[in-house]
């Protein structure tokens, strides 16, 4: 388990994704995978598609470099006038240590910095809509099951 004091030794780097690097890639679908379907058992298609359009945050640690956290916000479009924030994932070995909340905050801070659209919008499996609610999300959907996990529809109508 790491502690907060940890904070000061991560690396957190915005990148939209043909700016990331091979290994950035490679880093961030090896986390997913580890997490969303080795761990959580869910067999389910991680690769969607979905990345090439996404600005992703990548947490290293200082010392090595691993990937530590990660997450993807997807822009307001035409389409959808909201922020979009998915696939946020902490790596078995930095749970406990406040690194969700850090990088959950950095991509309200990006949403908020970067305007456009008053509202964040994401997917969360129910057991960590408490989680969720901590930065003022709100349920807006039933519960239901995407891939076999239990999910929840939140929002957060204000940027502020």
């Amino acid at each position: 388990m790491s502690s907060k004091s940890e904070f000061a030794e991560i690396d957190l780097n915005w990148a939209h994704f043909d700016a990331l690097s091979a290994r950035d890639v490679y880093d961030a679908l090896k986390l997913r995978c580890l997490v969303f379907i080795v761990e959580q058992e869910c067999h389910y298609p991680d690769i969607d598609g979905e990345d090439l359009a996404a600005v992703h945050l990548l947490a290293r640690r200082k010392s090595d470099g691993k990937l530590v956290a990660y997450l993807r916000v997807f822009e307001p479009t035409q389409v959808a006038s909201y922020w979009k924030i998915g696939r946020v994932v902490v790596d078995p070995s930095a749970r406990g240590s406040g690194l969700a909340r850090q990088i959950m905050s950095s991509a309200m801070a990006y949403c908020k910095d970067h305007g456009a659209g008053s509202e964040i919008h994401l997917q969360a499996q129910v057991y960590l809509s408490a989680f969720y609610e901590s930065f003022g999300f709100k349920p807006v959907s039933s519960e239901y099951l995407e891939d076999g996990i239990p999910h929840i529809d939140m929002k957060k109508s204000s940027l502020g």
